[in-house]
């Protein structure tokens, strides 16, 4: 059922017919669904169906009624739409609207056709449309790429993913190929040109493939809705999805390429990497191998997730779920078999048992049984846990001596307390193992001294056995708590110096910050290094390896990373080495962020200096391109028309009469004139990006340069208007450049301007600075647009190559910025194009210079 809109109406059923390039068959599928709705006494008319003159496409039209399209006239021409308030009139159950990503034409109710179904989904009446995959807005790129032809038309994913239904209509490229060569897409005279070009084997394989995974996504962003509706936690295997736990480890990337293999024998396969931080941000994870990991995955075609989690496995397991994973990637504990007696079963073992149909894989590796076993020592220090020994050894008899005094005063219980208090003591002193050896000491001193019978090992009440047994639980656990705590403590105060040095990293790669240098001096800053040097391996053979500095900071600088005091590889190729003292094991975690990030920014900076380079050479070959696709026709049709003047004349065969003689040679000389203008303009362009074009300025009035631009331009100059009042300030210009400028603007304005709105030529001045204003009433360039109309060979908009090279805009703009000004397009109100040349004023006119009166053309004509 659809929604419901505001008004109470029940919204309408979309239902697209989707497909990955023209011709496949998406409208033919739409009539056909449509005669079926009809057959079943569904209420059914067509909106708007385009049949592209395809006779099986017509002939499937027939029979459906068809709703009248609206005619809108635009520039002269008349233009069909889809006439929404006709269809919201006829109110049928369905209707037909083609081509989704459809651009109406100016003056229709809605920009684009998709906002039209949408009016109509709004009042409840149900629309079946069709689009092709090229025109969605989010691959609209992607697809210019794969086939060098931009889609202007687009409809946003948003609208697509929302329909109820969609339904691919899919076509190899091979029966494609065949019904265009048959003449069923296109008129033979276009089959092939479209064959070799849009609708090659490649193109049209890479197309289907995106329409593929388009769909399968949205399938499985529905697949994910209904589970969440349903509450349905179980996993459906519709897809395999591989998690892999990584903990930042050195066996993390062995389980990542693991990982990456599972899901690659599963066709279409998925990877995502998880690590899992523990809430109160205490991790012994390394930020240096996880960043590295990371980067592994994604170069793999995996994604990296973080989550966080006290229960490593239950936190595992949820994330696993929530993505519907179906198998867990987790590498084997590293662990002793001591730790694991004393701790219990690890995430491996939890996992397999709470996975439920989730399949958990337990990947060996060579770091697995290796881990340190619980150090004596614990989270204080060597000198406290000396102190603590010291007391755990001398408190028991001290205490004997002491309650000894007291006699029959004190009772078991107060004994037992006071033990218990030593032991607190002791454990607050030196930690768990001093405090566990003091109440182990107490239980003797307590048992031999103070428990009937005395000087005996003999407990004969049950009472005191429990009594001293529930001492030494309590001592045991309180030695616990006060050990954890002192480590948590410990590891707070590391985390938040790592935090802090780490948000001090973060913060300088936000502002930018990317010198090498400036990063190594904060690095032997921060650890209280004497120098810090980055250092990449350039040669390497089998009994050598040669290294060079990149950047160091402090001194002296090392030559090779044998001589520094600690290195940490920020990649295979580089080490950062430091020099000053070793570096303990948490430091190297550390130092390994500043490492990666070092090693970053060496890509980055190569990266940079390579696109630097490669700049120019891609703007030259892009020049070079575009002049000769642009200049090949406007070089030959003028020089075709002047050799068949000249071959006409010179042949014997034809008694040329005067007229035609004349004739002939007119059209000669303006050929060879159109071709000296082309040679000048990319003459004049070369000097300009060379920076060679001779500009000579000087105090010069408009008038002097108008009348001759309107000469060059000929006949059609007459159309143009001129206002430029007579109290203009004279221009710093050069006469014969701002002549070409406003001759170039006014041939474009020419060109673009409908038959009944000449072009304008205005002129004012605001403040130092005057202003001439080219003023047309054409189609106007989109504001997105604006910056591509003074790229040399571009024709927006044009649709034949006719009208010139598109120098004009180009050069026109170059020639004023040579002479100090600039040229900038702008709204015409009402609609059209404004081209504003902005020149710097000149000093006043002489007292005895002539004042030119008001130069107008075109008003009284």
């Amino acid at each position: 059922m659809g929604a419901v809109t505001a008004g109470g109406q029940a919204r309408g059923h979309l239902r697209i017919y989707l497909g990955a390039a023209p011709g496949v068959g998406k409208t033919y599928k739409m009539l056909g669904e449509a005669h079926r709705r009809r057959d079943r006494g569904t209420d059914v008319v067509a909106g708007f169906v385009e049949t592209h003159d395809r006779a099986q496409t017509a002939a499937m039209l027939e029979g459906l009624e068809v709703v009248p399209r609206r005619i809108i006239d635009h520039r002269g021409a008349s233009f069909t739409e889809l006439d929404v308030p006709a269809v919201l009139a006829r109110r049928p159950d369905v209707v037909l609207v083609d081509e989704l990503a459809h651009s109406n034409v100016p003056g229709s109710r809605n920009a684009k056709r998709w906002q039209d179904v949408d009016e109509l989904l709004g009042a409840g009446i149900d629309v079946i449309s069709t689009v092709n995959i090229q025109h969605l807005e989010s691959i609209n790129d992607v697809v210019e790429k794969i086939t060098g032809v931009p889609q202007r038309e687009t409809v946003p994913d948003r609208v697509v993913r929302a329909a109820d239904q969609i339904e691919l209509v899919d076509m190899t490229p091979e029966a494609l190929r065949r019904r265009m060569a048959h003449g069923n897409v296109y008129a033979a005279d276009k089959v092939d040109a479209a064959l070799g070009n849009y609708f090659r084997v490649g193109n049209l394989s890479a197309l289907r493939e995106l329409a593929l995974l388009w769909l399968a996504d949205r399938v499985d962003a529905g697949l994910q809705a209904y589970r969440e509706q349903h509450g349905i936690d179980s996993t459906w295997e519709a897809r395999e999805r591989v998690v892999v736990a990584l903990t930042g480890g050195p066996e993390g990337e062995t389980l990542i390429r693991r990982a990456a293999r599972i899901a690659a024998r599963s066709a279409g396969g998925d990877l995502l990497a998880v690590h899992v931080t523990r809430s109160d941000g205490l991790t012994g994870a390394d930020p240096s191998r996880l960043a590295q990991q990371r980067q592994l995955v994604e170069s793999l075609g995996g994604t990296y997730h973080q989550v966080v989690g006290d229960d490593v496995s239950a936190s595992l397991l949820s994330f696993a779920r929530a993505e519907n994973a179906t198998q867990l990637v987790i590498g084997a504990s590293r662990r002793r078999w001591l730790s694991t007696l004393l701790t219990g079963p690890g995430i491996g073992l939890t996992s397999i048992r709470d996975s439920g149909d989730i399949d958990v894989h337990i990947v060996t590796h060579s770091e697995m049984g290796r881990g340190r076993l619980p150090s004596v020592q614990g989270a204080l220090s060597r000198r406290r846990l000396v102190y603590g020994f010291v007391l755990a050894i001398l408190l028991p008899p001290l205490l004997a001596v002491l309650l000894g005094f007291g006699g029959d005063t004190l009772n078991l219980t107060s004994n037992v307390l006071a033990f218990l208090f030593a032991v607190v003591v002791v454990s607050l002193v030196g930690g768990l193992w001093p405090a566990l050896l003091m109440a182990v000491a107490g239980t003797i001193v307590l048992n031999w001294f103070f428990t009937p019978p005395t000087k005996s090992f003999t407990i004969t009440e049950p009472n005191n056995a429990l009594a001293l047994g529930i001492f030494v639980l309590v001592a045991a656990l309180v030695s616990s708590v006060v050990d954890r705590a002192a480590r948590r403590t410990r590891q707070a105060a590391r985390s938040a110096a790592e935090s802090e040095t780490l948000a001090t990293l973060a913060g300088n790669v936000l502002r930018g910050e990317t010198a090498l240098p400036a990063l190594l001096e904060r690095v032997r800053e921060a650890f209280g290094m004497t120098s810090a040097c980055l250092m990449e391996r350039v040669d390497t053979d089998e009994l050598t390896e040669t290294w060079q500095p990149l950047a160091s900071a402090g001194t002296p600088t090392c030559r090779r990373p044998e001589d520094g005091d600690a290195e940490i590889p920020g990649r295979e190729d580089l080490v950062l080495v430091l020099q000053g003292r070793p570096l303990e094991a948490d430091e190297r975690r550390l130092v390994g962020a500043f490492a990666a990030h070092a090693a970053a920014l060496v890509d980055r900076t190569r990266l940079s200096e390579a696109a630097a380079e490669a700049k120019p050479l891609a703007e030259a070959d892009k020049l070079r391109t575009a002049l000769l696709r642009a200049v090949g026709h406007d070089l030959r049709s003028p020089l075709a028309s002047a050799k068949a003047s000249v071959t006409s004349l010179r042949s014997s065969d034809v008694d040329w009469t005067p007229s035609e003689r004349e004739e002939l040679l007119e059209t000669a000389d303006e050929s060879l004139d159109r071709l000296t203008r082309l040679v000048d303009n990319l003459l004049d362009l070369s000097r300009l990006q060379a920076g060679v074009l001779p500009v000579f300025p000087r105090p010069m009035a408009l008038d002097e340069v108008l009348p001759v631009v309107l000469a060059e331009l000929g006949e059609p100059a007459d159309e143009i208007r001129v206002d430029v009042p007579h109290t203009l300030p004279m221009v710093e210009a050069d006469p014969a450049l701002l002549e070409r400028v406003l001759a170039n603007l006014l041939a474009n304005a020419l060109r673009h301007s409908p038959a009944d709105a000449p072009p304008l030529l205005t002129g004012s001045a605001l403040g130092d600075v005057v202003e001439i204003r080219v003023i047309d009433r054409g189609p106007g360039i989109p504001a997105a647009d604006r910056t591509k109309v003074f790229a040399p060979f571009q024709r927006l908009g044009d649709t034949d190559n006719t009208t010139g090279v598109g120098l004009g805009l180009a050069l026109a703009r170059g020639l004023t910025e040579a002479m100090g000004g600039a040229v900038q397009p702008e709204d015409t109100p009402g609609g059209g194009l404004t081209m504003v040349v902005s020149m710097p004023s000149a000093t006043m006119r002489p007292a005895d210079a002539p004042v030119p009166g008001r130069l107008e053309r075109g008003e009284d004509r």
